[in-house]
């Protein structure tokens, strides 16, 4: 896992889902003090990050100033779904957003496995929040979207091992053990505003 903090780049198209939430991000009075805050969750491997990169250039291409957050660099490493995250997130970015200030969190190192290192998050006007817990119900008073992306697990896990290896089978079976636990507890599927499937098709 890993990402970053991103700013749009070029993307595969200008994914139709992506416009229309786009649109909708946009036509969304902030709830964030002067931030847009888009939540895109959903089990690992089943597109997010894709969804979150076209979103991001969808409101570039409309004149939005636009980050993407990553979660998988705020987990505390393979068992950091729940723990420490939301409360250092909350604290490290949202609260100081909300008072229309920079945030600034400590980036997890998978490699080395610890936190090294900060990454500072200018206030944005839309800020698209990617990872496995973002719609978490302690958001809900903050995000103006939620979209949910989901895909078949033999697909999801086939995608992580592509990337992270065999050997990271272990860590992939607990994941998607915890995430399951995490989803069914947050109701996350169920208070989305828009489900897409893995390949970013709208109404999965």
């Amino acid at each position: 896992m890993g990402a970053g903090l991103t700013t749009p780049g070029a993307a595969d198209g200008d994914d139709a889902a992506a416009v229309i939430l786009a649109d909708r991000v946009l036509a969304a009075r902030p709830r964030l003090g002067p931030v847009r805050l888009a939540a895109i969750d959903g089990p690992a491997g089943s597109g997010k990050t894709t969804l979150a990169a076209a979103l991001a250039a969808a409101l570039a291409a409309r004149g939005a100033d636009v980050a993407v957050l990553h979660l998988d660099d705020l987990y505390d490493g393979w068992t950091g779904l729940e723990g420490s995250l939301w409360p250092r997130l909350a604290a490290q970015v949202l609260e100081p957003l909300r008072r229309g200030r920079a945030g600034r969190y400590q980036r997890y190192d998978w490699d080395a496995g610890r936190f090294d290192g900060w990454v500072d998050v200018p206030v944005p006007e839309v800020l698209v929040l990617e990872g496995c817990g973002a719609a978490r119900q302690a958001a809900a008073p903050f995000v103006v979207l939620t979209a949910w992306v989901q895909a078949p697990a033999d697909v999801r896990l086939a995608r992580g091992l592509a990337r992270d290896g065999e050997a990271a089978r272990p860590h992939w079976e607990r994941w998607m053990r915890d995430e399951a636990t995490h989803f069914a507890r947050e109701r996350t599927a169920d208070r989305a505003d828009v489900r897409l499937d893995a390949f970013g098709r709208m109404g999965a």
